[in-house]
C-alpha cells in the first residue's frame, strides 16, 4: 500500500503523474490531506470519482482512533492514546499555554534506550512510526478539540532520532505552507544523546528547538541512569549540541529529571555548571514522575526548587517544568503500558508486544 500521507507534495505530483493526472490534482489532495486534515477520500469532493476510488484502493487513509482520552481536572491538559490500523498505540498530549497551543507527539511504538527512569521504555520498541503517523497526532488532536495547534515537541514516547528520516520528513511537512505551516521555531525535538543524529541534524539547516535529556553532569552517574551514555560521551555530547547552536542559533534546552538524593546533589550542581559554562542554554528542571518498576522515589516540586538554588548559585539559568497534567498518567508511556496490560490476551486495541 502506498503511504500518501507522508508524501511530500512533489512526490504526491509524481504519483499521481503516474496515474495520468495533472500535477494540480496533487495540491488539490495535499491540501485535503493537511490543511483540511481529511480523513476520507469521500470528503473530496473537488476528485474525480474515479480517482478517489484508485486511491481508496492503492492509498487508503487510515486515521488514528482515540482508544482513551485523560482530561486533567488542574489544567485541562489532554492525554490521548491513540490506536494505528495496525493494533499500534501511541500517546499524545495537548497542553494550553497563554500563547497558544503546543502538542507533545511519540515518534516510536515504545522506545529501546532503556533510561532507568522512564516508563516509555519499559515494553521495548515495536515499531517506528512513520511522518504520517506523526502528522495524524497533530492532526487528530486539532480535529477534536476545534483549536490550532501552534507548537509541536517531540518528547513523548520513542527517541527521535532513532527514527531519524522519518522525523525530518515529519519536521518539513509539518512547518510546510502547504499544510498547517507552523513555525520551525515553534518546533521542538528532544533527543537522549544520539551523536550521529545530533550531527546529521545540523546538517538539514532546521530552525528547531533541540533539547537533551541530560539527567547527570557526569559519564559515571549518566551511564547509571541512561545506557546510551556507554555509548556516547558527554564530552561528544555537548560538542555535538554546541555545534547545532553554531549552525542553527536556537537556544539549547538541557532537560534534567530530577532524582532526589541521586542526581541533585551540592556536587552534582557544581559539576553541571562546569559542564554548560559558555552554552547558549538553560536547564530545565522535571519532578521525576513516579513509575511503579523503578526504584526511584517521586520528586516534588520542592526537590526541583532546591536543585534549583544550587544551580542558579553557579549562574546557570534554569526553568522548572510546569506540571501539567500530573493527575492522568503523568509519566509519558504509562497510559499505554497500563491498557496493554489490562488488553493482554484480550484482542483489544493496543497490543503488547515488547
Amino acid at each position: 500500500m502506498t503511504d500518501v500521507l507522508s508524501m511530500t507534495l512533489p512526490e504526491l505530483q509524481a504519483f499521481l503523474l503516474e496515474k495520468g493526472e495533472k500535477p494540480y490534482r496533487a495540491r488539490q489532495l495535499y491540501e485535503w490531506l493537511h490543511k483540511k486534515l481529511a480523513v476520507s477520500y469521500d470528503e473530496m469532493r473537488n476528485l474525480p470519482l474515479a480517482l478517489r476510488s484508485i486511491l481508496e484502493t492503492e492509498a487508503p487513509v487510515h486515521a488514528p482512533s482515540i482508544v482513551e482520552k485523560q482530561v486533567s481536572k488542574i489544567d485541562g491538559t489532554r492525554k490521548y492514546l491513540f490506536g494505528f490500523a495496525d493494533g499500534e498505540c501511541v500517546e499524545s498530549v495537548l497542553m494550553n499555554y497563554h500563547h497558544g497551543n503546543t502538542v507533545c507527539i511519540s515518534s516510536q511504538v515504545g522506545c529501546r534506550m532503556g533510561c532507568t527512569f522512564c516508563a516509555s521504555t519499559l515494553l521495548g520498541l515495536t515499531r517506528n512510526l512513520t511522518a504520517g503517523e506523526m502528522l495524524q497526532q497533530v492532526y487528530a488532536i486539532q480535529k477534536e478539540t476545534g483549536e490550532r495547534v501552534s507548537g509541536v515537541v517531540v518528547m513523548g514516547t520513542g527517541e527521535p532520532l532513532d527514527n531519524y528520516d522519518s522525523l525530518v520528513r515529519f519536521l518539513r511537512m509539518i512547518s510546510d505552507g502547504n499544510g498547517l505551516n507552523i513555525s520551525e521555531r515553534n518546533l521542538t525535538v528532544s533527543t537522549c544523546g544520539l551523536v550521529p543524529g545530533i550531527r546529521k541534524l545540523s546538517e538539514e539547516r532546521l530552525m528547531i528547538n533541540l533539547a537533551l535529556s541530560l539527567h547527570a553532569p557526569n559519564d559515571e552517574l549518566r551511564k547509571e541512569l541512561m545506557p546510551v551514555a556507554k555509548s556516547y560521551s558527554l564530552t561528544d555530547v555537548m560538542s555535538a549540541m554546541r555545534d547545532y547552536y553554531d549552525v542553527s542559533h536556537r537556544r539549547l534546552t538541557f532537560e534534567y529529571s530530577v532524582i532526589p538524593g541521586k542526581n541533585d546533589t551540592d556536587r552534582c550542581a557544581l559539576e553541571l555548571a562546569a559542564l554548560l559554562e559558555g552554552i547558549n542554554g538553560f536547564v530545565n528542571l522535571i519532578p521525576v514522575n513516579p513509575v511503579r518498576e523503578t526504584v526511584y522515589a517521586e520528586a516534588g516540586r520542592g526537590d526541583a526548587l532546591r536543585f534549583k538554588k544550587k544551580l542558579e548559585k553557579h549562574g546557570i539559568h534554569v526553568t522548572i517544568r510546569r506540571e501539567m497534567g500530573r493527575d492522568i498518567d503523568g509519566a509519558c508511556g504509562q497510559l499505554r503500558k497500563r491498557h496493554a496490560e489490562m488488553s493482554e490476551g484480550a484482542g483489544s486495541t493496543c497490543r503488547e508486544d515488547g
